[in-house]
């Protein structure tokens, strides 16, 4: 039987159930040229953003996005965070960053905000050092040789228990899940705005496919206020 460790696409046994969560304009951008975020969205579409947060295991994002917009990755609303106490689960899902080099700052709202578990995934090259560091706030998952290798990854979150994942990004963290077969849906809020810019991250970044390209399902389509929500599955 073959290594699913080493093996791309891997049985979603040995993963968690994978989702994208993401707001972009009607021209795809999920940013500015600048590659700071801009609200897109309206209130109903952050509710409902709230709410596959509190009902998720865990939330992943890049060090990109941790960056640029310092984001705390916390449930919102204080019934959906006592729901969660209820059922004997903490306050906020598991917060994890995809972060090859160990850069994500010690004083970045991911561990100022919110009460939970912490995850920085990081790859062998990181220094030593910022691993240090970063170990005093978070648990640590060293995976892949120069960059994190996302699908050893996966399996090593669905071993610590973590079923339903939620990734809000950015654009090559979403690219690299995708191009290893990792996502199984995609939630997609267009709103309506153009942002322009051939800079300007959009859904999906990354090296692109040059053939056998990935395909999706259309599950639903709505308005939401003044956009749409689509909801895609990833064909396997």
């Amino acid at each position: 039987m073959a290594n699913p460790l080493m093996e791309k696409n891997p049985d979603r046994s040995v993963r968690p159930f994978v989702f994208i969560n993401s707001a972009m304009s009607a021209d795809g951008k999920i940013a500015t040229i600048k590659r700071r975020q801009t609200r897109i969205s309206g209130s109903l579409d952050f509710d409902r953003m709230d709410e596959l947060r509190a009902t998720s295991d865990a939330i992943m994002v890049g060090i990109g996005t941790v960056l640029s917009d310092n984001p705390s990755l916390t449930v919102k609303l204080k019934e959906r965070k006592e729901r969660r106490l209820s059922i004997g689960y903490e306050e906020n899902p598991v917060r994890i960053v995809v972060d090859s080099m160990a850069r994500t700052p010690i004083d970045a709202d991911i561990f100022k905000k919110g009460e939970g578990k912490r995850i920085i995934a990081v790859c062998e090259n990181a220094p030593e050092e910022n691993i240090q560091e970063l170990s005093k706030l978070a648990d640590i998952i060293c995976t892949g040789k120069r960059r994190v290798d996302l699908t050893k990854l996966l399996i090593e979150l669905k071993n610590r228990g973590i079923k339903k994942l939620m990734v809000e990004g950015g654009a090559t963290l979403n690219w690299g899940l995708i191009c290893d077969g990792l996502v199984d849906e995609i939630n997609t809020f267009i709103g309506n705005m153009i942002l322009g810019g051939k800079s300007a991250p959009t859904l999906v970044d990354g090296e692109g496919f040059v053939s056998d390209f990935c395909k999706l399902s259309l599950i639903s389509c709505e308005r939401l206020e003044e956009g749409v929500l689509i909801i895609w599955k990833v064909q396997q």
